[in-house]
């Protein structure tokens, strides 16, 4: 694998610049359909895209994460501009709830991210994977009636993930599906160990030569009415007259509003989503990351908070990281920040100085392309590792899949997530004492070895387990072991002691070892911070 160099982020350019195009190449579709799904001006989703680039590229701690305009903020943006009335008024709520996210990773909220079972995260890479591919399809023989970026199950053509499978083939595109035909051949032959072997192609990604291919048959094609795409089946990124006519596509907030509360509201919504989005396609990044570094969250809600300020300052739509640009990152070899922000620049360099040649591009191409970033996620190798480690692994881990695939992105997290609690508090119920045959029964005494934690939870496999407890026998409550016990388990404890003097039953309870134990993680990290200034060298500490 190497070595890598994050100090240093030019160290890395033969690897992040050609990353940097394929998720270029990836974005500008996902940023324009976003855009008009959000009902937004089609410019929006490319400032965004410019700005999570860029901006949050810059600021951001994660070495991969790639930001923009996401799927899951659609409806919601959707909903406010028709609510507000418009767009400069929304661009307000963005700006504001910019403002609310860098708070929030100042309030170091960050920590969130952290309590979602790898099992849910698993599921949701997965999940993405299958439906980038499902979504795919259609666009691969050129009907394209679903924005692209989509990932809700319920679309707004009125059809959904499946029947929209069925509806596409009333308009199959014989040059959509030549295009699609080629662009897979040649993303499996570039996949190819031969080929990786060769350096020249090791430069070159293979999914720059499907989209060059792409426009060649693109222009070739338009002189064949039989295989001529139409304006639908290509992107469609505004053009505007010279250098003024650019900056005319930009859009100021309406700050006249800032005391609407229906702007506030917006803003909190869009804080709140955005934020746990962003927290979820962190986690996921890291685990995709082939260094395993791990990204400082707080950090990250900071630099989405200012990338969310600029970008509705300047007309863009609200950011998060997103997985489908990030996968593509790691996929097409990113190493560091860079690949991130060279994939900014080279869309603003674009949209200003050639988007035209933009707009030859085929979706059919970027379609190919997103099958393979699509398999990547959701390989069977995964389904078998995460079988392998038990039910109460492999079980939330599908029905997130399930649940992403058949709602949307956060809905189908949180389905999973009540999944893999219900399995992580059946666990706990089924725990709450050491119970070991040949011990416990050796000395003719019943010994309960009470856990490190015992909580309400356990409060009914505790009363279970000492009710079954027979008559004229002695019983060993070992507690010495536990740093919390709740009430609830002591009163029982407490309930059963007086019974069992009517039973014949001889109770023996060994007291906890009170600790004072107070909160471990701010401990450690004080004891580190101590060791830090005493290993100080004597010139460190004078000056």
């Amino acid at each position: 694998m190497g070595t890598i160099e994050n100090s240093n982020p030019f160290k890395n350019l033969k690897y992040d610049f050609p990353a940097s195009i394929v998720v270029f190449l990836v974005a500008v579709p996902l940023c324009l359909g976003i855009a008009l799904a959000s009902g937004a001006p089609l410019f929006s989703g490319i400032i965004a895209g410019i700005v999570g680039g860029i901006v949050v590229g810059s600021l951001s701690g994660s070495q991969l994460g790639v930001s923009g305009p996401a799927a899951g903020l659609a409806v919601i943006v959707l909903t406010a501009i028709n609510d507000l009335g418009a767009f400069d008024i929304f661009l307000l709520a963005v700006v504001i709830g910019g403002l609310i996210q860098l708070i929030l990773g100042f309030a170091k909220a960050g920590i969130i991210g952290y309590y979602f079972p790898s099992s849910v995260i698993k599921g949701m890479l997965s999940g993405i994977g299958i439906i980038i591919v499902l979504k795919q399809i259609p666009h691969a023989f050129g009907y394209d009636k679903d924005y692209e970026g989509s990932l809700s199950f319920a679309q707004p053509d009125g059809h959904n993930t499946f029947s929209e499978l069925f509806y596409m083939f009333e308009a199959i595109s014989p040059g959509a599906v030549i295009i699609t035909s080629l662009s897979i051949l040649i993303l499996v032959l570039w996949e190819q160990k031969f080929i990786k072997k060769i350096k020249l192609f090791q430069i070159v990604q293979g999914p720059l030569i499907v989209v060059s291919l792409g426009i060649l048959l693109n222009l070739i094609f338009s002189n064949i009415p039989s295989l001529a795409l139409n304006t639908d089946q290509v992107v469609a990124i505004p053009v505007a007259e010279g250098f003024d006519g650019f900056i005319g596509l930009f859009t100021l907030p309406d700050f006249s509003q800032i005391t609407n509360p229906a702007v506030w509201v917006t803003a909190i919504t869009i804080a709140v989503v955005a934020s746990l989005e962003t927290l979820l396609c962190l986690e996921a990044t890291d685990k995709l990351d082939p260094f395993k570094r791990i990204t400082p969250a707080n950090r990250e809600l900071k630099a989405q908070g200012v990338g969310n300020f600029i970008s509705g300052l300047v007309g863009g739509l609200p950011i998060t990281q997103v997985i489908v640009r990030s996968s593509t990152n790691i996929q097409s070899g990113g190493r560091t920040k860079m690949s991130a922000i060279m994939h900014g620049v080279i869309l603003f360099l674009s949209a200003l100085a050639i988007p035209t040649i933009l707009n030859l591009i085929p979706l059919a191409s970027l379609a190919a392309i997103l099958f393979l970033v699509g398999y990547k996620l959701a390989k069977p190798a995964l389904f078998k590792q995460m079988y392998k480690l038990g039910k109460s692994h492999f079980i939330p881990f599908i029905v997130t899949i399930v649940g992403i695939v058949l709602t949307d992105l956060l809905s189908g997290i949180a389905i999973g997530m009540v999944v893999a609690i219900f399995y992580i508090l059946y666990n706990n119920y089924k725990k709450p004492f050491i119970f070991e045959t040949e011990k416990h029964l050796g000395d003719g005494a019943i010994r309960f070895e009470l856990a490190e934690d015992v909580t309400f939870i356990n409060k009914a496999a505790i009363q279970r387990a000492l009710s079954q407890i027979p008559d004229s026998t002695k019983v060993i409550i070992d507690a010495s072991k536990s740093i919390n016990i709740d009430q609830d388990v002591v009163e029982i404890i407490e309930e059963f002691e007086t019974n069992a003097q009517y039973r014949d039953i001889e109770v023996v309870i060994i007291e906890r070892n009170k600790k004072n134990v107070g909160n471990q993680i701010k401990e450690i990290e004080h004891a580190l911070a101590n060791n830090m200034i005493n290993t100080k060298s004597p010139i460190e500490t004078l000056s």
